[in-house]
């Protein structure tokens, strides 16, 4: 028995005539009447009666028939998800993130990509370049918003889609001298203790930030260490030192952090949007599709 056999069914039971059944599907009379009665034969049970005036359904083919709709809903059904999965319009992404790419980059990537594509489902997991590097490579994500560079076998077999560069600005106590300057000179900041990203974890910012130090005359001396930009501009806000943090995490606006410009002016290391580029699902190419439409020409 095949999807065929019961379309025909289907057909013969919505017109009970079986030459405007065969209308309706496109094929001539004596074939679908050898269909029915070849179906009729590997059941081993009449489905319609039949008379010279009209066709009626037998018991036996009211029971067929209403499990036959039941197949052919589900069969398209399949079919539908099959194709809209195939185009990328359903499935699942895991997205690593960095912290600072919650503040710009990643809003308007989602904002984008739901739009063109909302039934694909999204998991965002925050974690470092590094980690996120790991699990690009492992398969446990299927694209990642990071800071490279990359080192060793990420940055032989991931590939980057760069999404920007932003400046770097300094992150001050409200009550810090330097906090109502319109700009600090990175020089200024010799004395200070810093919070820093640790250097493991993401060692194309750390490595910036130094170098910038670094060519100012001094190294930073380290005070904290954090991860996570929230947590770099709340130890700033205790006291605990001060930061270069990307522009965009002065959206945070906190009243007790101030952000300010610095001299020389610099821009952060790419934030890029990575992944592995080993048959990507059809839900991954189109993320990747939406990402070079945001990226300015």
């Amino acid at each position: 028995m095949e999807l065929r056999h019961l379309r025909c069914a289907v057909a013969v039971a919505d017109a009970l005539h079986f030459g405007r059944a065969a209308r309706s599907l496109n094929m001539a009379q004596p074939p679908l009447s050898q269909q029915i009665k070849a179906l009729e034969e590997e059941l081993g049970v009449r489905l319609f009666h039949r008379s010279s005036r009209r066709v009626t359904l037998t018991p036996a083919g009211e029971a067929f028939v209403a499990e036959a709709r039941g197949v052919l809903a589900a069969a398209d059904r399949a079919r539908l998800s099959a194709q809209a999965a195939g185009r990328g319009d359903t499935g699942h992404l895991v997205i690593g993130l960095v912290g600072s790419a919650a503040f710009a980059a990643l809003p308007r990537l989602v904002r984008a990509f739901r739009g063109r594509h909302p039934g694909v489902d999204l998991t965002l997991r925050e974690m470092t370049t590094a980690e996120q590097a790991a699990r690009l490579l492992s398969g446990e994500l299927d694209a990642g918003l990071l800071r490279p560079p990359l080192a060793g076998e990420a940055a032989r077999d991931l590939q980057l889609l760069a999404l920007g560069t932003e400046p770097l600005v300094a992150a001050l106590p409200a009550g810090h001298a330097l906090a109502g300057r319109r700009r600090v000179a990175i020089s200024e900041l010799a004395a200070e203790s810093f919070v820093l990203f640790p250097r493991p974890a993401g060692p194309g910012l750390h490595d910036q930030i130094t170098a910038l130090c670094r060519r100012a005359g001094f190294v930073p001396a380290l005070g904290q260490e954090a991860v996570q930009m929230q947590t770099i501009v709340g130890m700033v806000a205790a006291g605990l030192g001060v930061s270069l943090v990307p522009d965009s995490v002065a959206r945070l606006r906190r009243e007790d952090v101030a952000f300010v410009p610095v001299t020389p002016r610099t821009v952060t290391s790419a934030l890029s949007l990575a992944w592995h580029p080993a048959a990507p699902s059809p839900a991954l190419t189109n993320l990747l599709a939406t990402a070079r439409a945001l990226v300015p020409a």
